[in-house]
């Protein structure tokens, strides 16, 4: 009828109101906590299937790579949009239920799929991500200044300092690339600038951080793609870049860019940072295994159980999709759980998917709420410098029931 309803900012609201962490239903079983289930990586994905089989009366095993639990959002996620302190909740909550995460714990390094196996876990839920940059394949990418996003992300988020030059030049369009460019702004970066090969419309990245972006000083230069980086004395000074412009539509639904008659031109940098996708090495954590991989080159897994090629061995998030939103890997997560409870057992025990009465006063014959759509406050522009405070603001009670009223209640069933 007009716009959406602001689901982000009354969740928001919501998890800002819990003061004290709240433990799910959980349903003991003792059968089910003596069984050995592995979870490798605890990022959404593999923290989602240990919660769920948690609530199923399991006590799975998570080993993680890094210091800290959490994955992306932890990882590379910015503070300024996700708190970590609402992370730490999230985590320890799901320890109260009974799961262990062993962290410094890397696949590959200190133990193997088939090592598990060997030990006896009779089901193991693959949760890497997908922790590499791609590369940009042009003259000069080897140089000691250019770095991949995924590496400055984490660098800055895990040790609490990365290096960052004056003039950085993001290489991108989506939001790893505009996560980079906001972070340089608040490490010093004295000019950021993001190139894209596409147009504006076409950039994978969430619009409304593209617009803070701009308004925290990034510039934003489309259809412009590099074809080499520059050195002088062997230092990056600057980015080739060739003018583009759109084709015909390719598998992705968007017109393939290619390039315009202009001549190349080069814009001055002193660091590149390349955020233009990410990839899964999996010589490195199958260990020779047989693991069926996708046309991608991600694990080839069921999308509706997470089930691989091996029986015993799940997969979900970005390890099996390829890089997608935190949301699309706690699906997975959820989904590779209830299979792996199935297959153990024999039945199926997800009973936080069956439908439940909620009694909740609503009139269908009542008109719809007449104001506008609710927008989130948003920490000044001048504010945001040289820290990493949260930029969208919290609601108030009074705010959150007037926006949650806007629901036009699309689950109200007549009972008669």
């Amino acid at each position: 009828m007009d716009e959406p309803l602001s689901i982000r900012g009354v969740k928001r609201f919501m998890v800002d109101e819990e003061t004290t962490i709240q433990l799910p239903e959980v349903r003991p079983n003792e059968t089910n906590a003596r069984r050995k289930v592995a979870i490798i990586g605890a990022g959404p994905a593999g923290l989602s299937c240990a919660y769920f089989l948690a609530r199923l009366g399991y006590r799975p095993q998570v080993f993680e790579g890094e210091s800290r639990p959490g994955g992306m959002p932890v990882q590379t996620i910015p503070a300024y949009r996700l708190p970590r302190e609402i992370l730490s909740l999230e985590v320890r909550m799901i320890e109260g239920m009974g799961v262990i995460i062993a962290t410094n714990q890397r696949l590959g390094r200190d133990f193997t799929l088939q090592g598990l196996r060997n030990q006896g876990y009779e089901a193991v839920f693959l949760g890497v991500g997908a922790p590499s940059g791609l590369h940009l394949g042009v003259p000069g990418e080897d140089l000691k200044s250019v770095d991949d996003a995924i590496r400055f992300l984490r660098e800055y988020n895990i040790r609490g300092s990365a290096s960052i030059g004056r003039d950085v030049m993001v290489v991108g369009g989506g939001n790893a690339a505009i996560d980079t460019a906001r972070t340089a702004v608040r490490l010093g970066a004295r000019s950021v600038t993001v190139l894209y090969r596409r147009t504006r419309d076409e950039m994978p990245a969430y619009a409304e951080e593209i617009e803070e972006a701009e308004h925290e000083g990034v510039v934003i230069k489309v259809l412009t793609a590099p074809v080499e980086i520059v050195a002088k004395n062997g230092r990056v000074c600057g980015v080739k870049c060739q003018a583009m412009t759109l084709g015909e539509f390719d598998r992705s639904g968007r017109r393939r860019p290619k390039a315009a008659a202009e001549e190349p031109f080069v814009v001055p940098a002193d660091q590149v940072i390349t955020a233009i996708g990410q990839k899964l090495e999996p010589a490195e954590i199958l260990d020779g295994l047989a693991v069926t991989l996708n046309k991608d080159g991600f694990i080839a897994a069921d999308p509706l159980t997470g089930r691989t090629s091996l029986d015993w061995l799940y997969s979900g998030g970005d390890a099996a999709m390829g890089p997608s939103s935190v949301v699309e890997a706690v699906a997975g997560g959820e989904r590779a759980a209830v299979a792996i409870d199935a297959q153990l057992t024999g039945a199926g025990h997800a009973f936080w998917r069956k439908d439940r009465e909620c009694d909740v006063p609503f009139d269908p014959g009542a008109d719809p709420a007449k104001y506008p759509r609710a927008r989130m406050g948003l920490l000044p522009v001048e504010r945001r410098r040289n820290n990493f405070n949260e930029v969208e603001q919290p609601w108030t009670e009074t705010v959150a029931i007037c926006e949650a009223k806007r629901c036009l209640r699309c689950d109200f069933r007549d009972k008669n």
